[in-house]
């Protein structure tokens, strides 16, 4: 049984044609929104249902395993009305949902729909959105978390046929306690830094932040690694019960670096790590460069048979590796999702008087510093070659 949410209440109250919902962290907008598009497929025969996201990887991870989830919690779920391959579940009634991406051009500007949700919709272009909301008859979902300015403010907030609402964790009575008191840690630290009451703001509040001092800006997704491309090494990043262990690989291929996330997850222990590599087929002979503050870690990998190395830190090392890989085009895979977050997050200190500083925020760095250790080790600014 889905649990009765304030979120839910508000969100029903929604009935403009074009229905936005900007939220904070765990404000369960996408959990909340879904279930309303069952209702509507199980009560309207035929109906033509599209969920968006920017990529198929961000799909996966975010709406569609939201919509599978609470077809299996209500009872609903039947395997074989779900199409794998195209991503389509058909109800009894012949009504469907339908899963693809915002990259997907011929998608884009294909059949029409009745109802459409764009899920994280601050991640795809106005023109996508526009595509889409054209070729849909009866009523358009949005969401999103508001780290700056994008379209939905500039385009749609005030046009007579949007509805809008906010919500926060508090408006979902369904989260647990202790995913409660760590966004709550937030708000004392709102008071110590320009970048945590940004985020205070954003994830906490729910307001309109600003993501101005990303530290990398070079970056774009790639659908994959290039078959020609030189592998140089895996970063990996250590972490237990509330960061990440992180392995990211690290290739090369006309001047560019391209990057694609392996593991990101929490509470593996040095055994699950191991088991983690054998199972990704990571060869003996290939470098693993890892944080050089777990020597244990390194030892145990190291003597499970990995080629396996600490970062060379030092006093400017963060700043050193950030510069060598600002000095690279970088492709990031559009499966590496956690990487693509930390990217679009990983800022610049800010002091007193809203001034970048020459340090990033120790946030947001779980896979960029797995990137990092292979810079400091495998990489030369100056001559952009492998030693």
């Amino acid at each position: 049984m889905l649990q009765q949410t304030t979120a839910q209440t508000k969100i029903s109250k929604l009935n403009k044609r074009v229905r936005v919902v900007r939220g904070g962290t765990s404000a369960s907008k996408t959990f909340t929104i879904v279930p309303f598009l069952i209702d509507y497929a199980v009560k309207n025969p035929l109906a033509e249902i599209s969920i968006v996201a920017e990529t198929i990887p961000h799909l996966k991870r975010g709406a569609l395993r939201d919509f599978l989830k609470i077809m299996d919690m209500i009872g609903m779920y039947e395997p074989e009305n779900f199409n794998k391959s195209s991503l389509v579940y058909t109800f009894s009634n012949g009504a469907y949902i339908e899963f693809f991406s915002a990259d997907a051009e011929s998608k884009l500007r294909g059949a029409r729909r009745d109802v459409l949700f764009v899920n994280e919709c601050n991640n795809i272009t106005w023109d996508a959105y526009y595509q889409l909301a054209i070729r849909t008859r009866r009523f358009i979902y949005l969401d999103y978390n508001p780290v700056s300015e994008f379209w939905v403010d500039t385009e749609l907030i005030n046009d007579s046929d949007t509805d809008f609402v906010v919500l926060t964790y508090k408006d979902n009575e369904a989260l647990d306690l202790s995913i409660i008191k760590e966004i709550e840690k937030a708000k004392e630290k709102a008071l110590t830094s320009t970048y945590w009451a940004n985020w205070w703001s954003v994830y906490g509040l729910g307001n309109i932040g600003s993501l101005q001092g990303t530290v990398f800006e070079n970056w774009q997704q790639c659908d994959a690694i290039p078959n020609d491309a030189e592998f140089i090494a895996y970063g990996m990043d250590f972490g237990f019960t509330n960061d990440p262990s992180t392995l990211i690989a690290v290739y090369r291929f006309n001047g560019e670096l391209y990057l694609n996330e392996l593991i990101y997850q929490t509470k593996l222990t040095n055994s699950d790590l191991i088991a983690r590599l054998k199972e990704l087929g990571i060869k003996s002979n290939e470098m693993i460069v890892a944080d050089s503050a777990e020597p244990k870690s390194i030892e145990d990998l190291r003597r499970a048979q990995f080629r396996i190395e600490g970062a060379k830190k030092g006093p400017d090392s963060i700043r050193n590796s950030i510069d060598t890989l600002q000095a690279f085009k970088l492709n990031v895979t559009k499966s590496s999702i956690n990487l693509i977050k930390e990217l679009r997050n990983y800022k610049w200190i800010t002091d007193n008087d809203g001034k970048h500083t020459s340090q990033p925020i120790d946030n947001y760095n779980h896979a960029i510093d797995a990137v990092r250790y292979v810079a400091l080790n495998r990489l030369k600014k100056s001559t952009f070659f492998i030693q």
